[in-house]
C-alpha cells in the first residue's frame, strides 16, 4: 500500500521560503533522524515544478563525494506541473492533465514523498490526497517570504503525533490528512 506523505521545514509565522536563510541553527541529529526516516520510507519523490526546478538545477552537479547527491540524483522523481514540458533531471518524470487521479493511482501502490513544493502540498491537501503531513517547527518568527497557507479551502486534520526536539526547540508536529480526520 502506498502513501503521500508530505514534509516541510516551516517558522512560527508560517515561512517556509527559503529555509536555508534560517534553518540550519536548528538542525541536530534528532531532525537528521526525523529527515532520514522520511526519505527512507519514500520509494519516490514527489516534487512541485518550482521545487523541481530548484532542486534540478544545483543537484546534477552537486559534489560526487556526497552521499546526498546520489541519493537526490538517482531517486525516483514525480514532477507535477502543467507548464513543464520534460523533466530532464535522472529518474523524473512529468505529471501533468488529470492530476489528481494520476496521484490517486501512484499513490496506491508506491510510497511518495514531498519536500517542499509548498502549492503542490496545499493543493494536495485540498483534494484529500496527502496522508501525513510533517511540519518542523522552528522557534522562529522570520517575518517575510511564503507561507504555506495562504488564502483557500478549509481542510480538517488530525494530529497523530508531536514532538519536541529538546536542544533546538523544534516542534515535529505529524497530521493526517483530511480523509483521517473525518474518521
Amino acid at each position: 500500500m502506498g502513501f503521500i506523505k508530505s514534509s516541510l521545514f516551516i517558522s512560527l509565522d508560517g515561512v517556509i521560503e527559503s529555509p536555508e536563510a534560517w534553518h540550519f541553527p536548528y538542525f541536530d541529529d534528532q531532525m537528521g533522524a526525523v529527515v532520514a526516516e522520511l526519505m527512507i520510507e519514500a520509494e519516490a519523490t514527489l516534487l512541485g515544478r518550482n521545487t523541481y526546478d530548484g532542486f534540478a538545477s544545483y543537484w546534477p552537479d552537486a559534489d560526487p563525494a556526497d552521499p546526498m547527491t546520489k541519493a537526490m540524483n538517482s531517486a525516483r522523481k514525480y514532477v507535477v506541473s502543467n507548464t513543464l514540458t520534460e523533466a530532464a533531471w535522472e529518474n523524473s518524470t512529468l505529471i501533468s492533465g488529470d492530476v489528481a487521479a494520476e496521484l490517486t493511482r501512484l499513490k496506491a501502490g508506491t510510497r511518495l514523498g514531498t519536500t517542499g513544493s509548498a502549492a503542490l502540498v496545499r493543493w494536495m491537501l485540498e483534494q484529500g490526497l496527502v496522508d501525513e503531513l510533517h511540519l518542523l517547527v522552528h522557534p522562529i518568527v522570520v517575518g517575510h517570504g511564503a507561507k504555506l497557507f495562504t488564502d483557500g479551502a478549509t481542510v480538517p486534520l488530525k494530529l497523530v503525533s508531536s514532538t519536541t526536539f529538546e536542544a533546538t526547540g523544534v516542534v515535529h508536529l505529524v497530521y493526517a490528512g483530511a480523509d483521517a480526520a473525518k474518521e
